[in-house]
């Protein structure tokens, strides 16, 4: 049997997971390639994600990058405004991933947003 966490705990799990992007100022959402080369990177709000509702917490305005690096995101990680990682990391694709975007090839100066992205803790 799977270790499971029940809703309340869920709860703290997410709240401590976001809260900890916002440790040292606005932190970021960076798209990267497979070979972790950075392709765009966008800044979250001085208080990245609301108060988790169950287990789930919704991140609150992120900022464009409007002069993207360019290349083919293939990974997305998250680091607080000290930049060190925080909180999670995961795949992206244009659907069935993590993140799911448009389109995955970026080119360089082109202006990389998303419209929405929520955080929900494990199981």
């Amino acid at each position: 049997m799977a270790v499971t966490h029940p809703a309340a705990v869920r709860t703290i799990i997410a709240d401590a997971v976001v809260d900890s992007i916002d440790v040292g100022g606005a932190g970021s959402l960076i798209f990267q390639t497979s070979g972790d080369v950075e392709v765009a990177t966008l800044t979250f709000s001085a208080t990245a994600f609301g108060a988790a509702s169950g287990p789930t917490a919704t991140a609150a305005a992120i900022t464009n990058d409007t002069n993207a690096t360019g290349g083919t995101i293939a990974k997305f990680k998250i680091q607080n405004g000290s930049a060190a990682d925080a909180g999670f990391a995961g795949a992206v694709s244009t659907s069935g991933s993590d993140i799911n975007l448009s389109s995955l090839a970026v080119g360089a100066s082109d202006t990389v947003s998303i419209s929405s992205l929520t955080y929900t803790a494990p199981v």
